[in-house]
This record gives structure tokens, C-alpha cells and sequence, in this order.
């Protein structure tokens, strides 16, 4: 957060931004009161002055020029580097889950949250962990979330007799940070221990106008936008979150997005594969569900692994298949990665200043010349941002691995209403992937009307589920030690299997 101790003068101010060419920025300083001029002295002091003209030039540049195609240069990332939940054997899966909850129970494994972004697509003005997508529960993103570490801790323990611990580190942003922290509060963090969850916060960069003009939000307060989630490996070293890392003993980062309700903290399969491959950093992907489908691509840039966006790459090169008819480039990148604590240390020390900026033109409220209010309704500023996977090329060793849409990947993006990527389907992808969870147990479900599903009953997300199964994080991780509870047994619609009754199953 802003310090006074730090705070620049007033004439300190003026010639930086003269010299940036912003002198716009104090136009309307002789109308603010006392109170505002100290606040506004306050964020101005905390801008970057010295880079101030580079990154309005920059985003001026930036936008002027559409990303280039590359499809002359791309191709998939060879077999040997990618692993695969549907392609590999058992006992290949069992030894990299195996890996991964010794490396748990070691406290070598941290998880990683980016949780910068308001959830204004989804129609609320709070952090999109903390919404409730209409479960029986009634449990939000960031409980769900909670509860899957304290399992996954459980389940390292259980095999290895340790006390682990996995910390939770969350990046929040300006907009996110102090309502995540109170919320978390609120619900006594939810079991965990407080010290072992590290909130801290990305930096906040300007919004500039086509010609190149810082814009004024209001007359004393700068058009401010978080970094992108590529501003990760700044905010590790501003927030000293490396150090904290290094003291914990945390080798291993799993680092993913808010919204995807389908997350497995921790992955140990994932953790892992590339433990085991000695990779410096991984990803997750899922099969592209359609060659048009607007989600970004992991493959090979002239020879070096990074993710490109649907944007670049023409429509013919998405629609190539390969001798069995699958897609060429069908590794769909999800936001779920693998870091060394050794390789986040390079990027932030090498780098982070190479990293792409990338443009997003947006609709940003301002005040005009006389000192209006103006909301645009089409975009008028530029904000630049950084993609996390943007440190993928640095990689010496990178990997990559396929997993199951269906059972890991279901992200929450739009309001009700919208096509995809909503409340329901985020609800409906949670509800089936547990009705799977209870046939493979050998439960019986009822469908709302006290029929009987056939266990062979197809559940997946694409409509409301048949039944309505919610299984805790607290009894189950993945689908594991439900039939000892379920089998045999008949479940009403709603059912939902909580620690409560997971101990009254097992008492019968």
C-alpha cells in the first residue's frame, strides 16, 4: 500500500510529468481541497515517473500495431514433452501422484491464486472468489478452494505420516485485496491456519489514451488498471513472496486463476509429471472443444514453447488434424501452471522486464477538458498487460500436461445469460463431474422425481445434471474413498456428502 514516507513534493510531481509530457495530469490541482491534493500527491508518488513516457509511448505503439500471424513459425510441442491423464497407463499415473504427495508432505509444494480481477462480467462488484454459484452448499469459489488444500494435506499425511503444510499465496489487486482479506476473516479462513495464507497485492499501471495521455478517472485520480496476471513476478519480489517461499522451503509452485470451480489444489499427479520430467515449468491443457474455440494455444514458436493467442493464428492452421484426425493444435491452455521457486527467481531477476505487453482497449470513465464526467460507451483507452504465460520461453525445460475438460477445467466468466462459462454451467460441470464421483462408488442416484438413474446414465455438463450430488472437498479430493461410504446406498436429489454425514455413512 502507498507510504507517506516516500511521498514526492508537489514540484518534484510537475517536472516528472512535464518531462513524460503528462503535464495534463495537475490541470485541475488548483480545484481540489486540502484532503483530495494530498491523496492525488500520494498516487502520483507511487507511479513509476522515470518509465511514466516509455509506457504511454509504448501502449501508443502497441495498439497501433495488430499481432502479427505466426503461423509460419508454429508447431506442437513434441510428443516427449507433453504428459496425458487420458493417454497414459495406470501405474505412470500412480508414480507421479506418488512424487507429488511426497513432495506435499515435504513442504515443498505451495499453491499460488491469481485473484486480481473484479467480477464485473459476472455482474458483481466483489472478487470473483468470493461468489456463490448456487450450489446446495452454498459454498463460493474460495471455499471450495480452502477445502481442497486442507484435503490434499490430509491425503500427503495420511500416506506418509508427515504434518504438512501447503501455503496459499494470493495475489489480489488494488480492487480485490481489502474485501478478500476481510472475507476471509469473516469466515475464519476457513479452517486454515491464517500465516500459512499470504495475500499481497499487483501493481496498478495507468490507462492511456490513443494519442498517448495518461487519463484522469476523476480530477484527482488517475485511470489506474491492474498489471495483467503476467504481474506476478514483479509483485513476488515487491512483496518479498519469493522470501517467504524460500523460508518455507517451498520448491514447487502450482499457480492458477480464481475462476476455474473445477481447480485441483495442488495437483499431485500434475506436480508430479513434472517433478519427475525435472521441468522448470508446466502447463496444463485441455483438448480444444472446437478449432475456432477462442482459448490460447500451447505449442513451439521457432523452436521455443509459449502459448499464442486464437488471434494469431489463422483459421485454416486451427483447423489442421493430424493421421487421426485430431486437431494439430488442440492444446488449450487453462491458467493452471507449474513453477520452480528456482525459475520464478530467474524470471524475476532476468526477465521480467522482456516480458510482451500485450493491449486490451477498453471503455475507461473520465473527465474531460472542463472537468465532466464521461462515461464512452466504445473504448477510448489502453491498458497494457502481462499474461502469466508469458515466462514460458524462458523455460529451459518446459512440459506440458493433458487433462480432462469435463473433470478440471470449467471456468466462471460471464453472468447468467451468456452462453458459456457462467454460473450454471460452472454449478452443473461440479454436480456431474460428483453424480460420476457416486456411480463409480456404486451408489444409487434419484433423479428429482425419485426415479432411478441407470448406472450407466450419461452426467455431464452440457445440461442440468439428473441428480444433484455434491460431494465436500473435506470427504473427497478426486472422486477417492467414497465407495467404502456409498456403495449400496440409495441418494435423494439434492444429496449432499459433507464431513457430517460422510461419519454417519460410515457408522451404519
Amino acid at each position: 500500500m502507498p507510504s507517506r514516507d516516500n511521498m514526492l513534493s508537489l514540484e518534484q510531481v510537475k517536472q516528472s510529468l512535464e518531462r513524460a509530457g503528462q503535464a495534463h495530469i495537475l490541470q485541475f490541482w488548483p480545484e481540489l481541497c486540502e484532503e483530495e491534493r494530498d491523496s492525488f500527491l500520494l498516487e502520483l508518488s507511487q507511479l513509476d515517473l522515470k518509465g511514466l513516457k516509455g509506457h504511454c509511448d509504448g501502449a501508443v505503439r502497441a495498439a497501433a500495431c495488430p499481432p502479427d500471424s505466426l503461423d509460419q513459425h508454429i508447431e506442437p510441442v513434441p510428443p516427449e514433452f507433453i504428459g496425458s491423464v487420458r493417454k497414459s497407463d495406470k501405474k505412470s499415473l500412480a508414480e507421479w501422484e506418488n512424487e507429488g504427495l511426497l513432495q506435499i508432505s515435504q513442504n515443498r509444494v505451495g499453491v499460488l491464486l491469481l485473484a486480481g480481477g473484479q467480477g464485473t462480467r459476472l455482474g458483481v462488484q466483489y472478487p470473483k472468489g468470493m461468489y456463490n454459484v448456487g450450489l446446495p452448499s452454498g459454498k463460493t469459489l474460495y471455499q471450495i478452494q480452502a477445502e481442497r488444500i486442507h484435503k490434499i494435506q490430509e491425503l500427503a499425511d495420511a500416506k506418509h505420516g508427515s504434518k504438512c503444510t501447503v501455503p496459499w499465496y494470493i495475489m489480489t489487486s488494488e480492487f480485490t485485496l481489502a474485501p478478500t482479506e476481510q472475507f476471509f476473516k469473516d469466515n475464519n479462513y476457513f479452517g486454515l491456519e491464517p500465516s500459512n495464507i499470504v495475500m499481497f497485492e499487483q501493481r496498478m499501471i495507468p490507462a492511456v489514451t490513443f494519442d498517448g495521455k495518461v487519463i484522469l478517472q476523476s480530477k484527482g485520480k488517475i485511470a489506474m488498471a491492474p498489471d495483467g496476471n503476467g504481474g506476478l513476478y514483479r509483485a513476488l519480489v515487491e512483496n518479498k513472496v519469493l522470501e517467504d517461499m524460500k523460508k518455507r522451503g517451498v520448491e514447487y509452485l502450482h499457480v492458477y486463476c480464481v475462476d476455474n470451480i473445477l481447480v485441483k489444489m495442488a495437483d499431485p499427479v500434475f506436480i508430479g509429471f513434472c517433478v519427475s520430467k525435472g521441468a522448470d515449468c508446466g502447463a496444463k491443457v485441455v483438448e480444444k472443444a472446437y478449432p475456432a474455440e477462442p482459448v490460447g494455444v500451447v505449442c513451439r514458436v521457432q523452436g521455443v514453447s509459449q502459448v499464442v493467442e486464437y488471434s494469431e493464428i489463422q483459421p485454416e492452421t486451427a483447423e489442421l488434424r493430424g493421421p487421426g484426425g485430431e486437431l494439430l493444435y488442440s492444446a488449450g491452455n487453462i491458467c493452471n501452471h507449474f513453477f520452480t521457486r528456482a525459475f520464478l527467481q530467474d524470471v524475476a531477476e532476468k526477465f521480467e522486464s522482456q516480458l510482451k505487453q500485450h493491449v486490451a482497449m477498453k471503455k475507461v470513465p473520465f473527465v474531460d477538458t472542463c472537468g465532466n464526467q464521461v462515461k464512452p460507451t466504445k473504448p477510448n483507452g489502453i491498458k497494457m498487460e502481462k499474461f502469466v504465460f508469458d515466462v514460458f520461453p524462458f523455460s529451459r525445460n518446459f512440459v506440458a500436461f493433458e487433462v480432462e475438460r469435463q473433470d478440471e477445467f470449467s471456468p466462471l466468466k460471464n453472468a447468467d445469460g451468456a452462453a458459456t462459462d457462467n454460473p450454471t454451467t460452472a454449478r452443473n460441470s461440479l454436480l456431474a463431474q460428483h453424480c460420476r464421483w457416486a456411480i463409480a462408488a456404486e451408489a444409487t442416484l434419484l433423479d428429482q422425481h425419485g426415479n432411478t438413474l441407470p448406472p450407466t446414465a450419461s452426467v455431464s455438463a452440457g445440461d442440468n445434471p439428473p441428480a444433484q450430488c455434491e460431494i465436500s472437498p473435506l470427504v473427497s479430493y478426486f472422486g477417492e474413498g467414497l465407495e467404502p461410504l456409498l456403495k449400496g446406498k440409495t441418494l435423494p436429489t439434492p444429496f449432499i456428502l459433507d464431513e457430517k454425514r460422510a461419519k454417519e455413512l460410515q457408522a451404519l
